[in-house]
């Protein structure tokens, strides 16, 4: 889903200390909650910073003053502003050697975590606040870029305060723990000497929703004063949504309580790319698209060419209907793989699921899978068993999902109460594996090395339709209906939810001027070989299919058969020198 990062921010002199100072004498204490701050200091000594709450025509909150970061105001010194000198020097509780011109500064050491965790348990909810070690105030660069980042916060500890003081939070923790301090509040109390700071420890991307988060108070309030803006966003949901439908489907939910702004939020919060047209909308059940479909309809008529309201999807799941595929060259064509999706019926989707309906999902999908036999014969493998390296093994090897930082997850609560009840089923051989709890309750994929489509397609029918048989006796089939087909939690995956691909070298074809045109004529999409948004890697691209909607699996897998094996035969002639012109095929 692309995380959100904090910028570097103006030293905060509410958590600084003189070089001078040995880290004894100003040392904060760790205490309390992990995802509270607080700095702890004796009572100053008279010098010339006096208490702005004894400074005549002083608010607390001080004036707003200029910050490299926009939005970020540091905090009026606890001690007051600088007196004059001369005016000082007059004051009997002056200090010997006259006025300082400057508050202390903090020495700029990085902030650690106190304990590891690994990435998955850091990432969200409680397991995800960090300790920071005393007396360290952070300094990290920020992504991409080199030299420190002055971000002076230290020690965690929540208190309460008196004033309060508007801030936005200036300290980031190490990049590789995924997480920052986001937007909060300084609470000074000033009580006994003591200066109390609090902020809140969140994971990256902070600004989005982790859940649901629309409350029926919104009922007071205009559908107008509702309307979100979606002036500058370019997906197919602000496409469609006007304030009309807006008033019209706000305040219906579905029988779960999934609303039309839960529904919308990750379009919402994510505008999209001026060339990348993105859904931007969410099911929260299967209800969702019947109760929304003045907004659902246009949307997967815009994104599935055409499909209307009255078509009817096609199933067909006979791997023997596919012609071919055994034959792709392998010195060209590298691996080849197949997934889908599958939402099991009785169950809300991810985005909206409990925490025990996500349990019930991953207990009831163990056991179906764990009755396998054969070649599908496997085990079970829960994320939150995993260590850190068995994780990250399985994602360099491209078995297992990648932890979910993308905000168009975050912002539609997909990724709520992670890793819980989340986890990869794989056969004996690691070619037939079965995702719990990611995007979809399942996704099921085949794969193996080579060109051997044909055999990835018939070992992809057949461990699907297995599945799908032991969860029908146990009452629970999976969604599906005439006009949807399979029905899944993005709209843009509806009907088969398949995407068939193959990693192949495209060298030449691919600087070649009407490359984009040719995947265009043959129904087919690139992508970069780890995946959407990377790049090619040695000329390696992910090809696959384009359409999910209104043609059956056989028919979607034969196209990049077919299609992949004509652009291997346009390689090869590219290699010799020879046009190619005459190969371009007609739009299909």
């Amino acid at each position: 889903m692309h995380g959100l990062h904090s910028q570097a921010a103006a030293r905060d002199p509410l958590t600084t200390r003189r070089p001078s100072e040995s880290p004894a004498s100003s040392s904060p204490r760790l205490r309390g909650p992990r995802n509270r701050l607080r700095v702890t200091r004796p009572r100053p000594a008279p010098s010339c910073f006096p208490s702005p709450l004894v400074g005549a025509g002083r608010s607390l909150q001080g004036p707003r003053s200029s910050s490299p970061t926009p939005g970020l105001q540091p905090p009026l010194h606890p001690r007051g502003p600088l007196r004059d000198p001369a005016a000082a020097a007059a004051d009997p509780s002056h200090p010997p050697g006259g006025c300082k011109s400057e508050p202390p500064r903090c020495t700029e050491t990085p902030l650690l975590p106190q304990r590891r965790r690994s990435p998955s348990r850091r990432l969200f909810g409680r397991a995800g606040q960090e300790e920071a070690t005393p007396t360290q105030c952070a300094t990290m660069p920020p992504d991409g870029a080199a030299g420190p980042r002055s971000s002076p916060l230290c020690a965690i500890r929540r208190s309460p305060g008196q004033g309060i003081l508007p801030q936005e939070a200036l300290c980031e923790p190490p990049l590789r723990t995924r997480s920052l301090v986001t937007s909060s509040v300084f609470t000074p109390a000033h009580s006994g000497g003591q200066v109390s700071v609090t902020l809140k420890l969140v994971p990256q991307a902070a600004t989005m929703p982790f859940g649901n988060t629309h409350n029926k108070f919104k009922l007071n309030y205009k559908p107008e004063e509702e309307y979100p803006d979606l002036s500058k966003h370019n997906n197919h949901m602000a496409k469609v949504l006007t304030p009309d439908l807006y008033k019209k489907l706000r305040d219906k939910e579905t029988p779960s309580g999934f609303t039309l702004d839960d529904v919308i939020q990750t379009g919402v919060d994510n505008p999209g790319h001026p060339f990348i047209m993105t859904v931007g909308c969410v099911a929260g059940d299967e209800e969702s698209y019947t109760v929304f479909k003045d907004l659902f309809d246009p949307i997967i008529q815009d994104r599935h060419g055409g499909y209307k309201p009255t078509d009817k999807h096609k199933t067909d799941l006979n791997h023997e209907n596919l012609k071919g595929g055994d034959d792709l060259d392998p010195n060209y064509v590298l691996s080849s793989r197949v997934r889908t999706g599958r939402s099991i019926k009785g169950y809300t989707l991810p985005p909206h699921c409990s925490r025990g309906e996500r349990r019930a999902v991953e207990k009831l999908s163990v056991e179906a899978l764990n009755s396998l036999t054969g070649e599908f014969k496997g085990k079970y493998y829960p994320l939150k068993g995993m260590t850190e390296q068995e994780q990250q093994q399985l994602i360099d090897d491209h078995f297992l999902f990648d932890k979910p930082v993308s905000p168009l997850l975050l912002a539609s609560g997909m990724a709520r109460d992670w890793p819980d009840a989340r986890g990869i089923w794989h056969n004996d051989n690691k070619s037939f594996l079965v995702w719990v709890n990611e995007e979809d309750h399942l996704r099921v994929i085949s794969m193996e090395k080579g060109g051997n489509m044909k055999e990835v397609f018939r070992r992809f029918c057949v461990g699907l339709q297995k599945i799908e048989e032991i969860f029908k006796k146990a009452g629970h089939p999976f969604m599906w209906n005439e006009h949807l087909g399979y029905v899944l939690t993005c709209p843009s995956n509806l009907g088969t939810g398949l995407r068939g691909g193959v990693h192949v070298k495209l060298a030449n074809l691919s600087k070649h001027a009407k490359f984009e045109e040719i995947l265009t004529r043959l129904r087919l999409q690139k992508r970069g070989t780890g995946g959407v948004d990377t790049a090619a890697v040695g000329a390696v691209f992910d090809i696959s299919n384009a359409d999910r909607l209104g043609s059956s699996e056989v028919e979607q897998v034969q196209l990049v058969v077919d299609g992949v094996k004509l652009m291997v035969e346009m390689e090869k002639k590219l290699e010799k020198g020879q046009s190619i012109d005459d190969m371009i095929p007609a739009q299909k």
